[in-house]
């Protein structure tokens, strides 16, 4: 199990269950942002390196996470943003179809859409499977017809999951382009863009990747990395860094993904953040974030069937969040009496969402059992 709880600001007795919404933030990296701010109030202290040198430093580091290199990274304010560039670049065609599941969270929906309503084509929506396990049936509808799978690791109400390195392999056979949003994965599940092979991948940091609001990684493999942004800021072009020739206009972009960055990338208060974040990920590895929750999810699961309460089935969960379903539904106002007795949970599509994180233990899975037997 990894020690962490010492590095949040939580305090005993709060059982915070929910880093599918949001995570608190370590210390380290809320002094980091702090830092920023007072950079800010101080702008002469603003260099060069704070507006540049800090974006090449997370962007290096979210490519060690994912297998990737530096040039492959894009930085962005959201998931919405990097998805719709590669919505923007992906041509789909009336005879073509894009492949969704059902309920997928909407930032990895509309994009296809707008982009259908352009270019034609259709969405086809795989149903929710009753085990759980989404693979077979997003293998069945990803055909020759098929122009993009756009798709999570794992479906944001509940964290049934999806064979992502199987849908890979189905893609490059049918010549689909894959685009994933692994916002509600990537950080406490192990993530390779070599054995999976997506086009685009993109995840925010401020659900398990343990850093700010306001700021997502985009992956964009090489053979796109030629393709339009959906911006066109003065840092992403050749030599931005030159201040005193930038009316010098150039054609040229920086090299790689960082074409695709936002503007004003060079923030001092996120991006110190997320390097600390992500820093801090990588030496724990995902995989040992992953063996530390589950632990949680399966005493979550056993205990919760006392309870009359429904878990994600076994086989098609995932391994770090679990949803919990009651026959007849929950109570709408079920996360805010929960709240009352210091137990954080979210509930979506009617299904309540547990997500613990390194900070928890089974205390805290204990504490929600026992406010759910009292409200319930």
């Amino acid at each position: 199990m990894i020690e962490a709880r010492d590095l949040f600001d939580l305090p005993a007795g709060v059982s915070y269950l929910k880093a599918c919404s949001a995570t608190p933030l370590m210390r380290p990296v809320r002094e980091a942002g702090l830092v920023g701010v007072a950079k800010k109030s101080q702008p002469w202290t603003i260099g060069i390196d704070d507006s540049f040198g800090a974006g090449e430093r997370a962007r290096t580091l979210f490519a060690r996470l994912i297998g990737a290199q530096a040039d492959d990274v894009a930085l962005c304010p959201s998931a919405s943003y990097g998805l719709s560039i590669a919505a923007r670049n992906l041509p789909i065609g009336e005879d073509r179809d894009v492949v969704i599941l059902e309920g997928q969270f909407p930032s990895n929906v509309y994009p296809w859409t707008d982009a259908i309503g352009r270019t034609g084509g259709q969405l086809v929506t795989v149903p929710y499977p009753d085990d759980g396990d989404w693979t077979a049936g997003t293998l069945a509808a990803i055909s020759d017809k098929t122009a993009v799978a756009a798709l999570p690791a794992v479906h944001w109400t509940d964290a049934s999951r999806v064979d992502l390195e199987a849908v890979g392999k189905r893609c490059r056979e049918t010549g689909t382009a894959l685009v994933l949003d692994l916002s509600q994965s990537l950080g406490a599940v192990p993530f390779d863009v070599r054995v999976v092979e997506p086009d685009f991948m993109v995840a925010v940091t401020e659900k398990w990747l343990l850093g700010p609001y306001q700021l997502a990684f985009l992956y964009v493999a090489p053979k796109h990395q030629r393709a339009i942004p959906i911006e066109f800021g003065w840092m992403n072009r050749e030599r931005a860094e030159d201040y005193d020739n930038l009316v010098d206009y150039r054609d040229r972009y920086q090299p790689g993904a960082r074409r695709f960055d936002m503007g004003e990338k060079g923030n001092y208060v996120t991006l110190p953040m997320a390097i600390e974040a992500l820093e801090r990920i990588i030496e724990w590895t995902p995989a040992a974030i992953e063996d530390h929750i589950a632990p949680l999810i399966d005493m979550t699961a056993e205990e919760a069937v006392g309870l009359g309460l429904i878990p994600t089935p076994a086989p098609g969960r995932s391994r770090h969040m679990i949803g919990l379903r009651r026959p007849g539904g929950l109570p709408a106002d079920l996360p805010q009496r929960l709240a009352a007795r210091d137990v954080h949970v979210t509930m979506r599509g009617g299904c309540l969402r547990i997500a613990p994180h390194v900070y928890n233990a089974r205390a805290d899975v204990e504490r929600l059992i026992e406010a759910l037997a009292a409200e319930l």
